[in-house]
């Protein structure tokens, strides 16, 4: 009994003195890479949605604007307690206080509740007029419920407040018709779309209306099938929800991209892109991806090339969107520069398939 306690004792000694040599991150850090357009500003992501993956997306997109463009990029995550990465834990946004000194922000968000502090922080980086690229449900970033005692239930409306549009339903049905983002026309110049082409998500689009003031870049043409060289679906009509009317799916198409100036009530404005296309497996997309960089680019009035890098600075091979899919054991640090994402523990076999 005497040499139990004698060696408890000093494996309490041992680990005292000698900690773990690395705790895991609660957020992941990416320095600029020099001489890049972004000159070392400071770009914050913001993942946090329950079932396109941006928390896989978004990691990838912070990776090519650091290395690729100069920019610092912080990467936030939604956590559990033990500090892996649980999408579905809708409060959870740990290092908030990256926040404080971004200079733009990148959102993958869907119907968050966080606390008052983080969003005191994420309100007055918006109202700094900062640019804001937001991606896919980022129109519906939070719903707090009525009974919330949140000072920043206002925010359930920040979709259409400040991004032009918020979530209204689904246009075209995930898994079953692909969508192909066709330029608008009249915005063929728009330095957004320099050198991009071939826009596709496996992603259904979304219905949109965008406020008044917001320039089109694109629309979503909803294909028959899954494949970029599907046709487009000629058969399909459906009612709107915004005024109940029914019209064939694509025609119109519904916008998936566009550009608004945010005038915020103290005068300082924010130049903001959205895009309802952007899950993980998108973002797969040149095209897609090209637009999403040149948009950042734009945001900050930075000259945008004839044909801007985008080209993978790791693997990217993210999991297919659905409810419940994410990699579960991962923390931050995985998405650490030169890493491969590991394929963590698989989710569970049901994935309910939920909407929006």
């Amino acid at each position: 009994m005497k040499l139990s306690r004698v060696l408890a004792g000093l494996l309490v000694c041992t680990c005292a003195l000698f900690p773990p040599l690395h705790a895991a991150s609660a957020s992941i850090a990416y320095p600029a890479a020099p001489n890049g357009p972004g000159a070392g500003r400071h770009l914050v992501f913001l993942a946090g949605d329950e079932e396109y993956r941006s928390e896989e997306g978004l990691p990838m997109l912070a990776k090519i604007l650091s290395q690729r463009h100069g920019f610092r990029c912080t990467v936030l995550f939604a956590l559990n307690p033990d500090g892996t990465i649980n999408p579905d834990n809708n409060q959870s946004v740990p290092n908030s206080e990256a926040l404080d000194s971004a200079d733009g922000i990148v959102l993958g968000l869907r119907f968050r509740q966080w606390p008052d502090a983080a969003m005191a922080r994420f309100a007055a980086a918006v109202a700094r007029g900062i640019p804001i690229v937001a991606l896919r449900t980022s129109t519906h970033a939070f719903r707090f419920p009525t009974d919330s005692p949140s000072s920043y239930k206002s925010f359930n409306n920040f979709g259409r407040a400040v991004l032009g549009e918020n979530w209204v339903s689904h246009w075209g049905a995930n898994r079953r018709g692909a969508t192909r983002g066709v330029i608008e026309s009249g915005s063929e110049s728009d330095p957004i779309l320099r050198g991009v082409s071939d826009i596709f998500g496996d992603s259904g689009a979304y219905e949109t209306h965008p406020v008044a003031g917001s320039k089109i870049l694109a629309r979503g043409q909803v294909l028959a099938g899954m494949k970029p060289t599907d046709a487009p679906d000629t058969q399909q009509r459906k009612k709107r929800h915004v005024d109940g009317i029914e019209q064939g799916i694509n025609d119109p198409m519904m916008p998936v991209a566009w550009t608004r100036i945010n005038r915020n009530p103290d005068g300082k404005t924010n130049r903001v892109f959205c895009t309802t296309m952007g899950a993980a497996t998108d973002l797969s997309n040149e095209g897609l991806r090209r637009m999403v960089i040149n948009a950042v680019l734009w945001g900050f009035s930075l000259e945008i090339p004839a044909k801007t890098d985008v080209r993978f600075v790791d693997e990217y091979a993210p999991a297919p969107y659905s409810f419940k899919g994410y990699r579960r054991g991962l923390n931050p640090d995985d998405h650490a520069l030169g890493k491969v994402l590991p394929p963590g523990t698989p989710p569970p076999l049901s994935t309910p398939n939920k909407k929006s």
